[in-house]
């Protein structure tokens, strides 16, 4: 008995590519990023140089590159998936092993022209690894406990090695952004709540094997002024430039905060203070306005997606971007204590810049390419 006919998968040309970008998706980035070369140029008082012409550079190159990656196929991506999940965790292997020392962590892989830092570049991989490989599977086999053990694998190991380095911050962004997939793809919510007990009841030997300047920064967030000018300094000047930007802000360059030098990390962690002190409560609730329709175009994309690998893929990275401007600007404003996640595209970094351009341009590659069929299982004629 003769095969069935494969069944010849559609081809989209650059001209198809081109008429199905998110064009929304990609003006915002240009946007968020002159955002970003205005604090960086303040941050500097009033210069190009250190921080802002690098950012422009790097948002250039970035912007092109998340561009190759939306009109790639994503069949491709969807077969490299684990293999770029491999790729990272090996990287950060190598952090252990050779990495370079930067403020007490060690981090950062200098491989001569440019310096990575793995940890950035994981979380998107490990979206991409989890989405295949719940896209493998039906719901039925989603929710028996045994098809838990390798996404639960996949989340662990690098976020063990990433607490090692130690990065408390990204350790966490890793676990949030690895459940929510898991939550997606049909786990059931008693298992996570399951999950979260058993981390309530685990507090004390947390706790007590935290690093001393991660016990610090907790106590610190319960009272900052009990060192005002030691631990707590960082969070009261946040504060203090918060306050003043009032409702309009204080003017372009007008920040005494971050003019005088008050305001520490301006140019990363605490970039969103100095947004606040100059253009007030308005310009921060337009900048949250733009991140915030990031994640709903993101979210319309996986709506949209006709498959599960790329449903899973858009959802999956746009919570992750979500959590980066959560967690800064919630960590900025007092709410959580300070972990040092970048606000993506203002803060001064250059892999993390990289990773949520990655990001981007994943979730435009779904978008481009929703109606391209993928397998789902082995034996799809597809595959």
């Amino acid at each position: 008995m003769t095969p069935p006919p494969r069944i010849r998968p559609q081809q989209l040309d650059f001209a198809d590519k081109v008429r199905g970008l998110n064009w929304a998706l990609v003006l915002l980035v240009p946007i968020l990023g002159l955002v970003g070369y205005l604090v960086l140029y303040s941050a500097a008082g009033g210069a190009h140089a250190p921080w802002a012409w690098r950012h422009a550079v790097r948002l250039a190159f970035g912007t092109v590159a998340m561009l190759a990656i939306a009109f790639t196929d994503i069949r491709l991506i969807y077969r490299a998936s684990y293999a770029i999940y491999a790729v990272c965790i090996f990287m950060l292997m190598a952090v252990d092993i050779a990495g370079t020392f930067s403020k007490g962590a060690q981090r950062w892989l200098d491989l001569g022209v440019v310096r990575l830092q793995p940890s950035e570049v994981v979380k998107v991989a490990l979206v991409m690894a989890l989405a295949r490989y719940f896209h493998g599977l039906r719901l039925e086999e989603v929710r028996r406990p045994s098809a838990l053990l390798a996404p639960l694998g996949m989340i662990g190991l690098p976020a063990v090695l990433v607490l090692g380095q130690p990065d408390l911050g990204t350790a966490v962004m890793l676990v949030a952004v690895g459940a929510t997939v898991m939550f997606l793809a049909g786990v059931r919510l008693w298992k996570f709540l399951l999950a979260g007990a058993a981390v309530a009841a685990a507090l004390p030997v947390i706790w007590a094997n935290l690093h001393d300047y991660q016990r610090e920064r907790v106590l610190t967030f319960l009272d900052p002024e009990r060192d005002p000018l030691g631990a707590g300094y960082h969070i009261l000047q946040s504060y203090i430039a918060l306050g003043a930007g009032g409702i309009w802000g204080r003017g372009f360059l007008q920040g005494s905060q971050a003019q005088l030098d008050f305001l520490p990390e301006k140019q990363t962690d605490f970039a969103f203070a100095l947004l606040g002190e100059e253009t007030g409560f308005v310009g921060a609730l337009v900048v949250l306005a733009l991140y915030a329709t990031v994640v709903a175009v993101a979210f319309a994309v996986a709506l949209r997606a006709g498959h599960h690998f790329g449903r899973l893929l858009a959802a999956g990275l746009g919570v992750n971007f979500a959590l980066y401007v959560v967690i800064n600007v919630a960590m900025v404003a007092g709410l959580i204590p300070v972990v040092g996640v970048p606000l993506p595209f203002i803060s001064y970094g250059g892999t993390a810049m990289f990773a949520n351009l990655l990001g981007l341009g994943l979730i435009l590659c779904v978008d481009v390419h929703r109606r391209l069929p993928l397998p789902r299982h082995p034996g799809d004629p597809l595959a």
